[in-house]
């Protein structure tokens, strides 16, 4: 199967009360497609000065890999700075959240998996 770019599902959604929205281009739009092993593989950009909000992940993981922009990624209660090349991994049971910091949207890749 191919999905062409333009064929690919997008969503905005305020992320666990964040500021403003984020916009999320679906890579995988369905568990099964992700064979019951995880619930989200998107392309995340993250408009200027735009959060998703600090939450624990509970019964899964959650990583981040950045394409574009810069941002402050909150690690369980420790901001570290991000940009392009970074990667985060935010475990069963712990907490994060991120801002944009930047001028230019914050890119990345997010994949969801089940613990």
């Amino acid at each position: 199967m191919i999905r062409k770019k333009e064929d690919q599902a997008i969503a905005y959604k305020c992320i666990r009360g964040g500021i403003g929205e984020v916009e999320m281009h679906k890579i995988c739009e369905s568990v099964e497609e992700l064979y019951g092993k995880g619930r989200l593989f998107n392309l995340m950009v993250l408009a200027p000065g735009n959060t998703i909000g600090e939450h624990t992940h509970e019964g899964d993981n959650e990583i981040f890999y950045f394409l574009s922009g810069t941002g402050e990624y909150n690690d369980n209660g420790t901001i570290v700075e991000v940009g392009p090349g970074d990667t985060t991994i935010c475990s069963d049971g712990e907490l994060h959240g991120l801002k944009n910091t930047g001028d230019v949207p914050l890119e990345f890749i997010a994949l969801i998996l089940y613990s």
